[in-house]
């Protein structure tokens, strides 16, 4: 079967796991993305620290250190498994890489072109919006509306899938109809888009009559989006990061990142956000998912092949309706004060995420496409890009963020050699270890970091993801940093609006919407 699709998530701006398991026929010197959107946004890729000439591992050393960081027998964290996804959708939200990159080249990250706005503002929902011609088709002829589709199987109507072009053969003719194609290239990241559309739609419905119709799309999509921001800001971040860190970045403003931009100015991509810091997603990915009554154990390649982008959707025209995915197993309603029993779920259906470290589960060591090894290994090939753009070390990240005033603890040597639990190093011969502890990946040493903090970036990653956020909501037209006034309105109070809330407001807080398939 031929597959398409994204790279990984976090690849420059590319997708979660579009090559992780079910990624397009390439190898590394071949082109990284799908062609580009007719007008992509006039925006590029930039370095925020220094350039990492000279300082990157040979291929020898790097094949050896994905090998040990592709073990089996991973234990979960604490995070929910469907960040995991939040994590890909917000990422297919901020860029799109369109430019070749070729293995042994030196690239510059200004000649990295992205098709995506790089602000937190859902283009990869709305498209260029219901105006637009080239993107009105994704919306209903109310223009206010965003399409739904049906799964296969279940009652007319039932809006349990992404809306589809066409029936029957070829594949690509059962794509989902959104904007970012990326968004359907597994079932999780395709389920949470799904949940996206019906939180606009829920909100478009609740809007107050004396809203004038010319203005119902702008007034419901400012508050998505502000709703969104306060979300990531609130609940998403600090359970990636350290909370003192995005405390800190929000409160105190940025130090690293475009410091003396304008707030209305179209800001860049950094490649240590891109290619490092936040493909923090690949260390989270579970081998396994314990998806809804019908699949207890559904696996990664299950969620590629009942996607549209990389899979057939099982043969038809539509999702079937048993693979509906039941979001009370990724997301924790418990949270929900009182918790409504319906949405609860035993610890023994609910997915936690795999801790945020130097290993990644033992499927990606072995992708499925058609490169020879190593080129197979989801961690070679992040350190490859690495390689490509001469990405600074950690250590030159360390020094490159004290020198800008950030407080952080720099790791040891020990530190990067011994991790806790992490990815063991013992095969590397002594020179390749030294030289791993002297100039260690970025991406590798941000995992350490995380890996020594319980699974939460800190130091160097969280101040990268930390100032990138912050940018991408102050770059956005509807902005929580530029209205620091904004209070959520769609949460159980004015200070709270958590991903469980976005979801009990999209699916009105019902257990048939949530889990479909029953217990």
């Amino acid at each position: 079967m031929e597959r398409h699709g994204s790279e990984s998530y976090f690849v420059i701006g590319e997708g979660l796991l579009g090559e992780s398991l079910g990624g397009r026929e390439e190898t590394l010197p071949r082109t990284m993305a799908t062609a580009a959107p007719a007008a992509p946004p006039p925006f590029r890729f930039s370095r925020m620290g220094p350039k990492g000439t000279g300082k990157q591992l040979g291929e020898p050393n790097r094949r050896k250190i994905a090998l040990a960081m592709t073990p089996d027998n991973l234990q979960p964290g604490t995070i929910p498994a469907g960040f995991t996804y939040l994590g890909q959708f917000v990422d297919h939200d901020l860029s799109f890489d369109t430019t070749e990159l070729l293995e042994g080249v030196d690239i510059k990250p200004a000649d990295l072109l992205s098709a995506r706005s790089p602000s937190l503002d859902l283009d990869c929902l709305y498209g260029l919006g219901p105006q637009d011609p080239g993107s009105a088709k994704f919306y209903e002829a109310d223009g206010l509306h965003l399409k739904m589709g049906s799964a296969d199987g279940g009652p007319a109507g039932n809006k349990f899938d992404l809306p589809r072009v066409g029936v029957g053969t070829p594949a690509a003719k059962r794509l989902a109809l959104i904007p970012d194609k990326r968004n359907d290239e597994n079932l999780a990241v395709g389920q949470l888009h799904l949940a996206m559309i019906r939180f606009h739609n829920r909100v478009v419905d609740t809007l107050p009559a004396a809203v004038p119709p010319a203005q119902r799309f702008t007034e419901a999509r400012k508050k998505v989006v502000m709703h969104y921001q306060w979300m990531l800001r609130s609940d998403y971040l600090p359970r990636i990061c350290a909370p003192a860190v995005v405390t800190n970045v929000f409160n105190q403003g940025r130090r690293a990142f475009e410091v003396n931009a304008l707030p209305d100015q179209v800001p860049t991509m950094p490649v240590e956000f891109s290619v490092a810091a936040f493909r923090l997603g690949h260390s989270m990915i579970r081998a396994d998912y314990r998806w809804n009554k019908h699949f207890p154990s559904a696996t990664l390649g299950d969620l590629f092949d009942f996607s549209g982008l990389n899979g057939d959707l099982g043969g038809g025209d539509r999702l079937p309706s048993i693979w509906i995915a039941d979001f009370r197993r990724l997301f924790n309603f418990g949270q929900i004060t009182p918790p409504p029993a319906p949405l609860v779920v035993p610890a023994t259906k609910f997915n936690r995420a795999m801790r945020i470290d130097t290993r990644l589960v033992n499927p990606l060591r072995q992708l499925r496409v058609p490169d020879p090894n190593p080129r197979k290994n989801l961690a070679f090939r992040n350190l490859a890009r690495a390689n490509m753009v001469k990405l600074a070390t950690g250590q030159q990240m360390a020094t490159f963020l004290i020198g800008k005033g950030v407080q952080l603890t720099r790791l040891t040597k020990p530190q990067i050699r011994n991790g806790a639990n992490g990815a063991k190093l013992d095969t590397l011969t002594v020179p390749q270890r030294n030289a791993l502890l002297a100039n260690t990946p970025l991406w590798f040493y941000i995992l350490r970091e995380s890996e020594l903090n319980n699974g939460r970036l800190k130091g160097v990653g969280a101040r990268i993801v930390a100032e990138l956020f912050h940018r991408a909501m102050e770059a956005s037209k509807n902005s929580i940093v530029r209205e620091p006034s904004f209070r959520p309105s769609l949460g159980p109070n004015n200070t709270t609006f958590r991903m469980v809330d976005l979801l009990f407001f999209a699916f009105q807080g019902q257990a048939a919407l949530l889990n479909p398939n029953g217990n």
